[in-house]
């Protein structure tokens, strides 16, 4: 187990904090579940979970004093690992219930699924359920958190909006939902994030979390 690196968890109060913590238990991990500002400037690496809402979400990082923190410890290149809403987080703007600012890592939007296909078929909203993911045109998963993960594998989505990010070179993966093709996970320098959750993805899942930990050095 890697007792000299510290991991944290960071807990908003929007999080599946006890799956994430298992899973990176799992992989030989010693991760911190906390709230504060000062466990995340000691941090080798963060993870930002979530589930709920995005304006909500953002509202609680301000209260707890974390938005500051978590972008001077971007700015370090010491790796972020976004799941779910934590991935959305990472975007400049979403439009859940308006419009809402985010921490503005990545450039683009979080949008709403659309409900309904090209032939106005309803699609449930939200996604719940297992989805593949798809490598985009001339990528590769080599040297990244996705390595030796086998392209149409399946992931577990819990989710109605999805991220657009303007610089497409930072997508990963995709997964086609309805008739629509979006961005499941992405890579950008020191930030892997991802909409599925690798945490109950299964075998798969926990291989994700191995990778990012063994290419961030952390075990």
């Amino acid at each position: 187990m890697s007792v000299n690196k510290k991991i944290v968890i960071i807990d908003y109060q929007l999080g599946n904090l006890f799956s994430v913590n298992q899973s990176l238990i799992n992989i030989g991990l010693a991760p911190t579940i906390s709230s504060y500002p000062e466990d995340i400037y000691e941090a080798d690496a963060i993870v930002l979970p979530g589930v709920g809402a995005f304006g909500d979400a953002m509202k609680n990082l301000r209260d707890l004093k974390l938005v500051d923190p978590i972008r001077d410890f971007v700015k370090t290149g010491k790796p972020l690992l976004g799941i779910c809403l934590g991935l959305q987080l990472l975007f400049t703007k979403s439009e859940e219930f308006g419009s809402s600012e985010g921490l503005s890592f990545i450039e683009g939007s979080v949008r709403k699924f659309k409900g309904t296909d090209a032939e106005n078929s309803l699609v449930r909203v939200p996604q719940i359920a297992w989805n593949t993911i798809a490598l985009p045109s001339a990528k590769t998963w080599v040297n990244t958190p996705l390595h030796n993960i086998k392209e149409g594998a399946d992931m577990y989505f819990v989710h109605s909006y999805y991220v657009e990010p303007e610089d497409k070179a930072m997508v990963l993966t995709e997964t086609v939902y309805g008739d629509q093709v979006y961005t499941s996970s992405i890579l950008h320098d020191n930030i892997f994030a991802c909409q599925f959750h690798p945490e109950k993805s299964a075998g798969e899942g926990l291989k994700i979390y191995y990778n990012w930990a063994f290419l961030n050095k952390l075990l």
